[in-house]
């Protein structure tokens, strides 16, 4: 009978650094308490990592020192281990698609569910969760890339859906200003036919507040095509919703963007 260490070695000769329990059950035909037994001690030695119940992922020696290895390498076979769609997107989809200024520190995924973020090692897989309806709309091959790592291809937002996802879920895209950088750094590689398809599963207010950072950093193509959703829109809404007034009169101070029906409540600032 095969051993567990002989296992992972075979796995990794035929370049595959993962596995379900499922999979080491068969190959092994262990009983399950010396099954678990074993995967406790090679987890103990570094020699794998447990992401999620049931999965497993092999440690090479590089990959020991951050506990696991870069997620963009696992986060594939992962979340078809869990039977669910996803995309990579915010900071690290940002910064695919050449947003230099972004700090990738934690690994954002877009998905239907509802998931726990979780710590592997120096790594944080963050999820964020779209309704399904307007998730399946927008999660199809044209407005979603693939990332490819020498482990294999792993999906990641395409540059409209990028914007889109940052601009909704600012507060975990570093915040207005980082949203901005964002739109500056990569806005203009956005397709307006693209973004305007994209746009339609995302509330009003996240494709006004998209449109205004493009407009304003000279993106203007690519804030036209989305003027048309302002129709839409009945009242205006502030573009930095963190940004709370301690008293409603405070608001009277703020400039009305009547374009964009936007409440101009924060200074956006960004680098050069």
């Amino acid at each position: 009978m095969a051993s567990l260490e002989s296992y992972l070695d075979d796995l990794l000769r035929h370049g595959r650094a993962y596995f379900s329990r499922n999979d080491v059950a068969a190959a092994l035909g262990l009983k399950p308490q010396a099954l678990a037994a074993a995967l406790t001690r090679a987890i103990n030695k570094r020699r794998l990592a447990n992401p999620r119940h049931g999965f497993y992922l092999i440690l090479r020696p590089e990959d020991q020192i951050a506990g696991a290895p870069d997620p963009v390498k696992w986060v594939d076979p992962l979340m078809k281990h869990q039977g669910i769609d996803y995309r990579i997107s915010l900071l690290r989809a940002a910064a695919f698609h050449g947003s230099s200024h972004q700090a990738t520190m934690v690994f954002q995924v877009v998905v239907p569910r509802q998931l726990r973020d979780f710590d592997l090692g120096r790594h944080r897989l963050q999820f964020l969760y779209q309704g399904p309806e307007a998730f399946a709309q927008v999660n199809k091959p044209e407005l979603v890339s693939q990332m490819k790592s020498d482990a294999g291809f792993a999906r990641v937002a395409g540059v409209e859906l990028t914007l889109l996802d940052c601009v909704r879920y600012f507060h975990k895209a570093a915040g207005i200003n980082g949203v901005a950088q964002i739109a500056k750094d990569i806005g203009g590689k956005a397709n307006p036919r693209t973004l305007v398809k994209a746009a339609t599963a995302y509330e009003n207010a996240t494709i006004r507040r998209l449109g205004y950072l493009l407009d304003q950093l000279g993106h203007g193509r690519q804030a036209h095509a989305l003027e048309s959703f302002v129709k839409e829109a009945k009242t205006a809404v502030p573009l930095d919703p963190a940004v709370k007034p301690l008293a409603a009169a405070l608001a009277q101070g703020h400039e009305r963007n009547a374009k964009w029906k936007l409440l101009i409540n924060e200074t956006v600032e960004i680098a050069e």
